[in-house]
């Protein structure tokens, strides 16, 4: 064989050798992840030839599927009832594309998951379609409505916002509502350039419909933090809640000239104040003290130690990761890297301002924590896996993320400063008549100019759990737009409290 032949010979075989190595690559390799993948539209058009399963709440579906006359076998329908207000945790059903618990939970949904073996195996052996397993959420129907209305009812149509219940001892999410919201039904249609149309002019909304705000945007959690920061202060031996803390009109941190003040609380204007008033009057003067005095790498501690910079839920994909500044960066013309908070950054983190971010998910953890004589739970959605004849193939076991993030004695001695703030101070529009609620409200500045000198309107927050011996709830409210209130208006108590306090007694039943 001469040498020009032989050449094209080798290189003949080298690409033969690509191409075993490539279809074995794709059909052993990545076999599994092509035919999970819903991008796959084969393997959507074949999960359209098979009844998709029930997202259940309790006993009624919040997502089903219906026998469909086109191209497609079955077509995904949300009740009109609830559609928009399970949307930012029902996700949506569309050809190529899932989001949410339809995404999270799909093997279950589709039937493809191992647990459904043997239904499968039985179905094919009687010659029946093959379903897909139901998933049952702990979400309680009552709350949800409570908390996707309140948003609705207290913001207008123009407003932004989100709320998240728990239940303290489990980490069952009662409610998770996300405002503004979506009907998922009109993404789920069978007419693509429809269901195009739909998410275009959804993704375009300058609102964000499409994003859940529960666990996915996070703000300047304001005085909510203060939770961290007082917890932090008794934990560390500094003080006790029946103690006198640092007060004043204002105060100014080591290294700055800037001051921090208390937007006009006279109460807070002794140079020493109770604990009690000190959270009752939410004194930002105190809590920057305290923050100062703890120093920053106490007060990360703390914050990690209720699930700042980590991520928790698994149940839902695209989690936020609340933050608690793990240091500043350092220009480049300084020799780059980062460096610790000073004294007058720590001062601000003191009172949920600087880096400090927040999700609603992360503050309502924060609360249960507290409720929950200091254990962290974590987080989550799915209650049980069922066939679709309803057997029950597995229940999520609670499961503790941190079993003393702060003491049992520290919880209770913030759970009587809580109680308090409720009772004397500024989260009563929280009190239920015969219960007693522990709560704290929030405003956080997102801009140094304050919104009555023209600057943008702060955020509002509010947290809250009940019965405070006993907690069967936890709550945080985030208001993150109330376009249709004036700065005068737009404060945790005011727009937080009765929402919060409107799901608490949904939970209770009151």
């Amino acid at each position: 064989m001469n040498k020009p032949i032989r050449g094209v010979a080798i290189f003949c075989m080298l690409l033969f050798l690509a191409l075993m190595v490539n279809v074995t690559y794709l059909q052993f390799v990545k076999a599994n992840s092509y035919n999970t993948d819903p991008r796959n539209a084969r393997v959507a058009e074949a999960s359209y030839s098979r009844e998709r399963g029930q997202i259940l709440v309790g006993d009624e579906p919040i997502a089903t599927s219906k026998p469909s006359d086109d191209q497609y076998k079955y077509l995904r329908v949300y009740p009109e009832a609830g559609a928009r207000i399970y949307a930012p945790v029902t996700g949506y059903l569309q050809l190529g594309s899932q989001t949410g618990i339809e995404r999270s939970q799909n093997a279950v949904l589709t039937g493809e998951d191992p647990e459904l073996f043997v239904n499968r195996l039985v179905d094919l052996l009687k010659g029946d379609t093959s379903q897909g397993g139901n998933v049952v959420l702990t979400l309680n129907a009552a709350a949800q409505k409570a908390a996707f209305e309140g948003l609705r009812d207290t913001l207008g149509p123009r407003g932004e916002g989100a709320v998240v219940a728990l239940q303290p001892k489990t980490g069952r999410i009662l409610a998770m509502a996300s405002y503004p919201s979506y009907d998922p039904n009109e993404l789920a249609t069978h007419d693509s350039k429809k269901a195009s149309a739909a998410y275009t002019q959804l993704a375009k909304d300058p609102r964000q419909p499409l994003l859940n705000r529960a666990i996915q945007t996070r703000l300047f959690p304001g005085s909510t933090f203060k939770l961290v920061t007082g917890s932090a202060a008794i934990q560390n031996g500094d003080y006790h809640a029946g103690d006198q803390v640092p007060a004043g009109a204002s105060y100014r941190p080591p290294g700055t000239t800037r001051t921090i003040s208390n937007d006009g609380r006279s109460q807070c204007s002794p140079g020493r104040i109770s604990f009690a008033a000190a959270l009752d009057w939410s004194c930002n003067t105190t809590f920057a003290q305290l923050a100062v005095q703890l120093g920053p790498e106490k007060m990360r501690k703390q914050a990690e130690a209720f699930g700042f910079n980590s991520d928790y839920l698994l149940d839902l994909k695209g989690q936020a990761q609340s933050v608690y500044p793990t240091g500043v960066a350092v220009p480049q013309s300084d020799g780059g890297g980062t460096r610790e908070l000073s004294q007058a950054e720590t001062a601000q983190t003191g009172i949920g301002q600087f880096d400090v971010q927040s999700t609603p998910l992360q503050m309502a953890m924060v609360t249960a924590a507290i409720a929950n004589q200091g254990r962290v739970m974590r987080p989550y959605l799915v209650d049980q896996v069922q066939t679709a004849g309803f057997d029950v193939l597995r229940s999520t076991d609670p499961e503790e993320l941190n079993p003393s993030a702060i003491s049992a004695q520290t919880a209770r001695e913030m759970t009587d400063l809580l109680v308090s703030v409720v009772d004397n101070g500024t989260a009563s529009p929280a009190a239920i008549p015969g219960v007693k609620v522990a709560g704290k409200t929030g405003t956080a500045q997102r801009t140094s100019t304050r919104c009555s000198a023209g600057g943008k309107p702060p955020y509002a927050w509010f947290v809250s759990f009940a019965p405070a011996e006993n907690a069967q709830v936890a709550v945080a409210v985030m208001i993150q737009e109330a376009p249709d209130k004036a700065c005068d208006e737009i404060a945790g108590g005011q727009l937080g409290g009765p929402i919060a306090k409107a799901v608490m007694e949904a939970v209770l039943k009151k």
